[in-house]
């Protein structure tokens, strides 16, 4: 049988460890990479957290494998990886998605809601006067 979203979702979060507000906030004072996996708009319209790196979901393969000519050098096996997306589930996918292309140490951090309503600090979208 074809596996659901549901079934995806829920092997994503057994594989990837789901860490608190205060563990990631430790974990970036460490040097952890921070990794925002929501698309452009939700940028746009939120903002992100401080520091974070941008990879919308589409992309992260390309971004994390470092054969592909897209390749960021900010994605290094050695490095703990935070990913956030709006509400959990993307950030989950993506952090499975490292797991499997060698990255060790993923964190799902959840969604970006609930680091607003944990008191962490946001980079606030400029306006741009439209």
């Amino acid at each position: 049988m074809p596996a659901t979203v549901k079934d995806m979702l829920a092997a994503a979060n057994a594989a990837v460890e789901k860490v608190d507000h205060a563990t990631a906030q430790d974990l970036i004072a460490q040097g952890a990479l921070l990794l925002d996996v929501r698309d452009a708009p939700e940028l746009e319209t939120s903002g992100k957290i401080p520091g974070a790196l941008h990879v919308s979901r589409g992309m992260l393969e390309f971004r994390a494998d470092p054969a592909s000519p897209y390749h960021n050098p900010a994605f290094d096996p050695a490095r703990p990886i935070l990913v956030y997306c709006a509400s959990g589930g993307r950030s989950a996918l993506s952090g499975k998605t490292l797991k499997d292309m060698g990255y060790p140490r993923v964190y799902n951090i959840g969604g970006f809601k609930d680091w607003v309503e944990a008191g962490g600090p946001v980079d606030h979208p400029v306006d741009s006067g439209m």
